[in-house]
């Protein structure tokens, strides 16, 4: 756990956020794979890569037991529904989400954004 926060980046210009949730299977060593999976050492270049070409200027995952929160940030003309139709068809990218489902609450073949739900915004410090 991090009580001193997470540094975030700056960009050159305005972006919004995306806010999205999943479950794991509640199995502890499934979750220590799957944390594996995505760390900097064992994750897959071709998906980061791809994440990026699509436009993502950020992704973070958080994680609590086996519930994830992911945070994505872009530019604020970002298209999401293009966006990840493009990311599916990306090279590796349905090899991973394959990989990654036997971890994964989801249906057989699921793509990314099939899998994380989008969460709504309820609370933010009114201006």
């Amino acid at each position: 756990m991090n009580n001193n926060g997470y540094k975030v980046k700056e960009y050159n210009c305005p972006v919004k956020r995306y806010c999205q949730t999943l479950s794991l299977k509640d199995n502890p060593e499934l979750i220590a794979a799957y944390r594996k999976a995505h760390s900097k050492e064992d994750s897959w270049r071709e998906i980061r890569e791809g994440i990026r070409s699509v436009g993502i200027l950020e992704m973070e995952i958080y994680i609590l037991g086996n519930k994830l929160f992911m945070i994505v940030e872009t530019p604020l003309d970002f298209d999401w529904d293009s966006a990840m139709k493009k990311l599916a068809t990306l090279p590796r990218q349905a090899e991973w989400e394959d990989y990654v489902a036997k971890f994964q609450q989801c249906a057989e073949g699921a793509t990314s954004d099939e899998k994380w739900q989008m969460m709504e915004r309820m609370f933010y410090l009114y201006d």
